[in-house]
C-alpha cells in the first residue's frame, strides 16, 4: 500500500510540474515590427525587423531584412538572394571561408538574438559600432539591424 501512494505522489508532483509551466520570459506575446532608415553610399535604405514573442514570453523567431535598389529596381536583400552578391566579397574579406551571401550572414545575427533572447550579447569591434564583434560568420555592417531589433525589444518589454 506504501509503494501504491508513494508512486501516486510522485506521478502527482511530476504532472504537477510539467503541466503548469509558467510564463518566465522577459517579454509581452506577440509580434513586433521596427523599422530604421540609414544612409549608406548615399542612398536611403530601411531596415526592418519582426520579431515573434511566444505565450511564454520568449522570442522563438527574428526576421531581419534591409531595402536595396539594385540595377535601378528596389527589392529587399533577402529577395534577391544570391544575386546580392555578397559572397565573392566576404570570400575575399577571409573572415568566412567560402564566402556567405547577405541573407546567410543576418540569418547568423537572428539565429544568436533567438539564443540568447534578446542583444545583451552584442560587442561592436569597431568604434562606428558597425562591425559586431565575436559574432563568426557575419562580416555585414550591423548597427541598423542591431538598433532595428533593439526597437522591436522595446516594444515587446513587460
Amino acid at each position: 500500500m506504501k509503494k501504491i501512494i508513494v508512486v501516486l505522489v510522485l506521478a502527482a508532483s511530476i504532472l504537477g510540474l510539467t503541466g503548469c509551466e509558467k510564463a518566465n520570459g522577459k517579454y509581452k506575446e506577440g509580434t513586433y515590427f521596427a523599422a530604421v532608415e540609414t544612409d549608406s553610399y548615399g542612398a536611403k535604405f530601411v531596415t526592418t525587423a519582426v520579431l515573434y514573442i511566444n505565450e511564454k514570453g520568449a522570442i522563438k523567431s527574428c526576421f531581419i531584412d534591409s531595402t536595396y535598389n539594385k540595377n535601378s529596381v528596389s527589392s529587399t536583400k533577402k529577395t534577391l538572394g544570391d544575386d546580392y552578391g555578397l559572397k565573392v566579397i566576404s570570400e575575399a574579406n577571409g573572415t568566412i571561408s567560402g564566402g556567405a551571401e547577405w541573407y546567410e550572414q543576418v540569418e547568423v545575427i537572428e539565429k544568436k538574438v533567438v539564443e540568447e533572447q534578446g542583444i545583451d550579447w552584442v560587442k561592436w569591434a569597431n568604434d562606428e559600432q558597425t562591425k559586431l564583434d565575436a559574432v563568426s560568420g557575419v562580416t555585414i555592417a550591423a548597427d541598423s539591424y542591431i538598433e532595428a531589433v533593439s526597437k522591436a525589444l522595446e516594444q515587446a518589454k513587460k
